[in-house]
């Protein structure tokens, strides 16, 4: 009895070894490269990977450049709507008023002239100085920075509107009867140049010049 009831047990043995053995571990999936083109196929959008997000940041990093001709264009164009401005500024700044001859001083000190325009009774006065003599200004801000591309910057564009005025309001000191020289002229006209090219000049010179 002892030795019939021994073999089943070695037998069990035998065949638990043997499929011990035999038991191959199981693969571990791994992820199909190709998920992305069944995906497309099949018409399922698929999540794009970090690959194609800096591929996509490329590409919208890269910008075809203006051909030549369009470019030589706005040059132009901007060009001829400078020296329109360059002469109605020269009507507005360069003609004589000799009924203001009495009124008109020189101003050295920075922020003279816009205090007296803000103790104006009338709103409407101090609005008319203060929003004309930043008006402009705008036009150097826009235009400059594409028709001249080495003066791209906001320094520059700066140094290049205050040495302008500079000029306009010696010219009228020294030269032009009922003028004078005011440097709160030149810090509004220069004011208005930022503006023009934190709005407008900066984004048109890359367009036109990058």
């Amino acid at each position: 009895m002892a030795r019939t009831a021994s073999r089943p047990r070695t037998a069990r043995r035998l065949r638990i070894t043997k499929s011990g053995k035999d038991a191959k571990p199981e693969k571990v999936a791994k992820p199909d490269k190709t998920a992305e083109a069944k995906a497309a196929k099949d018409g399922k959008p698929a999540k794009p990977g970090k690959g194609a997000k800096a591929e996509r940041g490329s590409a919208r990093r890269e910008r075809h450049p203006v051909p030549f001709p369009l470019r030589l264009l706005a040059m132009l164009c901007a060009f001829a709507v400078m020296v329109a401005f360059a002469v109605v500024l020269a009507r507005l700044t360069l003609e004589p008023s000799p009924a203001s001859e009495a009124l008109t001083h020189t101003n050295m000190r920075p922020g003279r002239s816009l205090r007296a325009y803000l103790d104006q009774p009338a709103l409407r006065d101090a609005v008319k100085q203060i929003g004309g003599n930043l008006l402009l200004g705008v036009p150097f801000g826009v235009l400059v920075p594409v028709v001249a591309p080495r003066t791209r910057g906001m320094l520059r564009v700066l140094l290049l509107t205050a040495t302008v005025m500079l000029l306009v309001e010696f010219a009228q000191g020294a030269l032009i009867t009922g003028r004078a020289f005011d440097i709160d002229d030149v810090i509004l006209n220069t004011t208005g140049a930022l503006v023009g090219y934190l709005l407008l000049g900066r984004r048109l010179s890359r367009a036109v010049h990058s």
